[in-house]
C-alpha cells in the first residue's frame, strides 16, 4: 500500500530493482558416526546421562513385564485388555527411553583439537606383538638384531583416527555423532546404535556427507540396514550424499567375491543415487595408541651353532624394558627405544571414506562440487591393503547391477590416488557420477532455501519474475564458473515459470507456483581415448 503524504515536502524512496541473490550452501560437511571414547560438551558427560537414562530405562521396562504378567491373571477379558494396553505403552516407554539414552545428538567441529577436547581419543590398542630375533656370537654378544611388530587385533573403534585422516586430507568443518561409549562397548559395535546416530543427523540442516567408519565390524545383514538407512534418508532430504567403505574380503577371498556380495546387499534402488562406495582399505602412517604394558615381547636369540632360546624378555611386556638401576640399564633402553620405533612402524589400516571425505572437501572448496573427487592423491596413506590393476579394476566399476565400486589405487610416482567417480546407480545416464549428483544436492538445496522468501508472496507475474531472474543469476555464476556446459547460458540451463507455461490456473487457485529448471551439469572425462595412426611422408 502505498504511503498516504499530509506534509507538504519532499520525500525520498529507494526502488528495489535487483532480485535477491542466492548463496551456495556448503556441500562437504561430514557427519561421523560411531562410538568414541567420552562426550563431554560444555561440562556435561553425555555419556553418563546416557548410562543413568539406560538404567531408568530398565526399570521401565521390569515395569512393563510386570504389568504383563499381571496381565494374563486378569479374571476378564476387559481387564486383560486394559493391562495388556498399560504393559504396551510401559515398554513402548523404555524402549524410546532406552533409544534416546544412546545418542544425544551431533557436535560440530573444525578441528581434530576440538574432537579430543570434547571426545578424548581412543582406547589403548591391546593386540600388539612385538618380535625381536638376535644373533649371538661364541661369547653371547648381540651381532644382529631384527626387530619387527604387528597388530594382530586391531580394534574396530577407529573413530578417532578417521577423523585425524579426514582433516590431514583437507577436511573442514564437520559433525561427531557419538553412539556410545568405547569403554563400554569394546568388541561390541551395533547396527541398532549407528542407526540411531544415522536418525538423529536428519536434524541437522548443514550436513552433507555421511561417513560410518566403524560399519565395517558389523556382519553383513547389519551393514546392509544400516547403509539402506542411510541412503534413505538421503533420498528423503534430497541435501546429502553417502561415502560407503566395501566389506574387508575375508581370508582366501578374492575382492571380486567380496564385491558379488556387497552388490547382493539389500538396498533401496531408488536411493542408490545418494550414494558411493570405495575399497580398499588402506595403509596410513598414524599410530597406533598404546600402554607399553600391554605390548607382548617375543623375544628369539640364535646361538652361531644354530640353536635358538628365548630371551630374557620373552613372553613379557613393553614396559619390563624400562631402564633399571643395574649393569643393563642402557641396553634396556636401546632396546625400548628400538621397540618403539617398531611400533610406530606399524601401518595403521582403515577404511577409505573418512580420507575420501576429506578429498571431497578439499576439491569442492579447490575447485567446485562439479569437479569429480577423483584422480586425487590421498594424503597420510603409505599404500592400499590390495593392489588393484586397471584389468581387475573393470569388473569393479562397471557391472551389470550398475552398483559400481570405486577403486583406490597406488601409481607410480603419484602416491595413491582415487581412482573412480561412480555412484552405486552406475546404470543411470543421469546420476552415474558423483559430481553430478552432489552439484544437483547443491543447487537444489541453495535455490529452495533462497525461493523460501517468497512464500506467501503474491503468486502473479511480478514475483515470478523475481524468482526466475534470481535462479538466472545463480545458474549464470555456477556456468561462469564451469559448472554447466554450454557456450552460453541459454546452452547451459533454463529457467520457466509462469501461467500456461508450468502452471495452469488451478495451480494458481491452490496456491501452487511452480518453477521449471534444467541444467546441462558437466561430466566427468571418465575414459580419455587417444586415437593415432600412421600420415604418410609428404616432402
Amino acid at each position: 500500500m502505498a504511503t498516504t503524504y499530509k506534509t507538504p515536502g519532499v520525500y525520498i524512496e529507494e526502488i528495489s530493482k535487483f532480485p535477491p541473490s542466492i548463496a551456495e550452501v556448503s556441500t562437504a560437511i561430514p557427519a561421523f558416526i560411531g562410538y568414541t571414547q567420552k562426550a563431554i560438551v560444555q561440562g556435561v558427560d553425555y555419556h553418563q546421562q546416557a548410562a543413568d537414562a539406560a538404567k531408568a530405562a530398565a526399570t521401565t521396562q521390569k515395569a512393563a513385564d510386570e504389568a504383563q504378567a499381571d496381565a494374563a491373571k486378569a479374571p476378564d477379558d476387559a481387564t486383560k485388555k486394559a493391562a495388556a494396553k498399560a504393559a504396551k505403552e510401559k515398554a513402548d516407554a523404555a524402549k524410546a527411553a532406552a533409544d534416546n539414552a544412546k545418542v544425544f545428538g551431533a557436535v560440530r567441529i573444525t578441528s581434530l583439537l576440538e574432537y579430543k577436547q570434547y571426545f578424548g581419543e581412543t582406547e589403548p590398542e591391546s593386540n600388539i606383538v612385538i618380535k625381536i630375533e638376535e644373533r649371538l656370537d661364541k661369547d653371547g654378544n648381540v651381532t644382529d638384531r631384527q626387530i619387527s611388530g604387528k597388530n594382530e587385533k586391531p580394534s574396530p573403534h577407529n573413530m578417532y583416527y578417521a577423523v585425524q585422516a579426514y582433516f590431514a586430507n583437507g577436511g573442514g568443518p564437520c559433525y561427531i555423532v557419538s553412539v556410545g561409549n568405547i569403554k563400554s562397548a569394546t568388541e561390541v559395535i551395533t547396527a541398532s546404535d549407528l542407526q540411531i546416530g544415522i536418525e538423529r543427523v536428519a536434524k541437522e540442516d548443514e550436513v552433507t556427507l555421511f561417513v560410518i567408519p566403524e560399519s565395517q565390524a558389523l556382519s553383513f545383514a547389519d551393514r546392509a540396514g544400516v547403509f539402506d538407512d542411510a541412503i534413505k534418508q538421503c533420498y528423503s532430504l534430497q541435501d546429502r550424499f553417502a561415502i560407503f567403505d566395501m566389506q574387508v574380503p575375508t581370508e582366501g577371498q578374492s575382492i571380486f567375491a567380496a564385491a558379488g556380495a556387497f552388490r547382493d546387499m539389500s538396498l533401496t534402488l531408488d536411493a542408490l543415487k545418494y550414494s558411493a562406495v570405495y575399497t580398499p582399505n588402506v595403509e596410513t602412517i598414524f599410530n597406533y595408541e598404546y600402554e607399553p604394558g600391554s605390548v607382548k615381547l617375543l623375544h628369539l636369540q640364535t646361538s652361531p651353532d644354530g640353536t635358538t632360546k628365548n630371551g630374557d624378555f620373552h613372553d613379557k611386556n613393553m614396559s619390563d624394558l624400562a631402564p633399571k638401576q643395574d649393569d643393563k640399564s642402557v641396553g634396556d633402553a636401546i632396546l625400548l627405544n628400538l621397540v618403539k620405533a617398531a611400533i610406530d612402524a606399524i601401518p595403521l589400516i582403515l577404511p577409505p571414506s573418512p580420507l575420501v571425505a576429506g578429498q571431497y572437501a578439499f576439491v569442492d572448496s579447490t575447485r567446485g562440487v562439479f569437479k569429480a573427487p577423483a584422480n586425487v592423491a590421498l594424503s597420510s596413506v603409505i599404500k592400499p591393503t590390495i593392489k588393484i590393476t586397471s584389468a581387475e579394476q573393470e569388473n569393479l566399476n562397471v557391472d551389470t547391477s550398475g552398483k559400481s565400486i570405486n577403486a583406490i589405487r597406488a601409481f607410480t610416482g603419484k602416491g595413491t590416488l582415487i581412482w573412480g567417480s561412480r555412484t552405486l546407480d552406475g546404470n543411470s545416464n543421469e546420476w552415474r557420477y558423483v559430481p553430478v549428483r552432489r552439484f544437483f544436492n547443491m543447487a537444489e538445496e541453495s535455490i529452495k532455501k533462497a525461493t523460501e522468501g517468497f512464500v506467501f508472496e503474491p503468486n502473479d507475474a511480478n514475483t515470478w519474475v523475481k524468482v526466475k531472474a534470481m535462479i538466472e543469476n545463480f545458474l549464470t555464476l555456477q556456468w561462469r564458473a564451469g559448472a554447466l556446459a554450454g557456450a552460453k547460458p541459454e546452452q547451459a540451463f533454463y529457467v520457466n515459470v509462469g501461467l500456461n507455461t508450468t502452471m495452469t490456473a488451478l495451480d494458481i487457485l491452490e496456491g501452487r507456483m511452480i518453477v521449471e529448471i534444467g541444467m546441462a551439469v558437466v561430466r566427468p572425462a571418465e575414459f580419455i581415448i587417444l586415437k593415432f595412426s600412421h600420415k604418410m611422408q609428404e616432402s
